[in-house]
């Protein structure tokens, strides 16, 4: 399998599953526990999944020499942080009855890649593609306006998510490697605030009910598998093509906001979604006109 093929593959099987994360995170043993615990609990079981696969593919060797290098940490400590940031406005979005933010959050998403992708990496951006990023912010600022509040989920759902693609892909690290050590840094802050818990007499584990606690454990498999598919397909592909990609995990949401969970949908949210739809529809076409072999670096 070529690297662009590979890629493709990776990137579609991630955006795929986490198009139906929210059937997880909308368990109801799961859904009552606080935000805050559940990130937590992802960095520590995430990173005792990604240790797992680190030393099942022998790759553990990359890990330590990727520690000893300063800008690689910096690089994983920075995309750490994304990710967490990213987590958060996730789960909040979910047990808020948000999951339309959310949708449109990742909806804009390959657009915020788009633009970071011309400003960092300079690269060329064609005059669809100016048509597409123009029509987005549009349908942010008509949101706005008619709401009368900045859609704060969709925003930091779409920066923080498109800036992580972009720090993985700059970063000199393997995906798995790179996974492993962005959540191993912020563990301990993750284990003591577990700790705390537990001495306080709160937390789920050891308290709530087995359902609960066993969702609460699989959450390092439901953190691992997707991300570490999505920084496989970062590496492999332009910024571009992964962005073009992600059009699968918000649409997959916004039918499950609709038809599973019925959110309400409002005009001002229907304006704002068709404007970044048409951003999107130029954006297809343009990638469209682009030969796949021309896409892979």
């Amino acid at each position: 399998m070529s690297k662009t093929s590979r890629g493709l593959a990776h990137g579609i099987a991630a955006y795929a599953l986490w198009g139906v994360a929210p059937l997880f995170w909308k368990l109801p043993p799961i859904l009552h526990v606080s935000p805050v615990e559940i990130i937590a609990h992802r960095v520590v079981w995430g990173v005792a999944a990604f240790a797992a696969l680190a030393w099942i593919a022998g790759v553990g060797p990359d890990v330590r020499a990727a520690f000893r290098d300063r800008r690689t940490v910096a690089a994983m400590a920075l995309s750490g942080t994304l990710v967490i940031i990213n987590w958060g406005a996730f789960v909040v979005a979910i047990q808020t009855d948000h999951l339309l933010d959310a949708s449109l959050g990742y909806f804009i998403n390959p657009l915020i890649s788009v633009a970071l992708g011309m400003v960092v990496l300079r690269e060329r951006l064609r005059p669809l593609q100016w048509w597409a990023i123009g029509f987005a912010v549009i349908g942010v600022g008509v949101l706005t306006w008619r709401i009368g509040r900045l859609p704060w989920i969709s925003i930091v759902v779409a920066t923080s998510f498109g800036a992580y693609g972009l720090v993985r892909k700059m970063a000199r690290v393997e995906s798995l490697a790179g996974s492993t050590i962005e959540t191993a840094l912020p563990t301990p802050v993750a284990l003591g605030y577990l700790a705390i818990l537990a001495v306080r007499g709160g937390g789920e584990i050891g308290h709530a009910s087995a359902a609960t606690q066993l969702l609460l454990l699989t959450t390092g498999a439901v953190t691992a598998a997707p991300l570490l598919l999505f920084t496989s397909a970062a590496r492999q592909l332009p910024l571009s093509t992964v962005g073009f990609l992600q059009y699968l995990a918000p649409t997959t949401q916004f039918v499950l906001a609709l038809a599973r969970y019925h959110e309400p949908f409002s005009r001002p949210q229907l304006i704002a979604f068709g404007f970044i739809w048409l951003g999107l529809i130029a954006f297809s076409i343009d990638l469209a006109r682009q030969p796949i072999s021309r896409t892979g670096r």
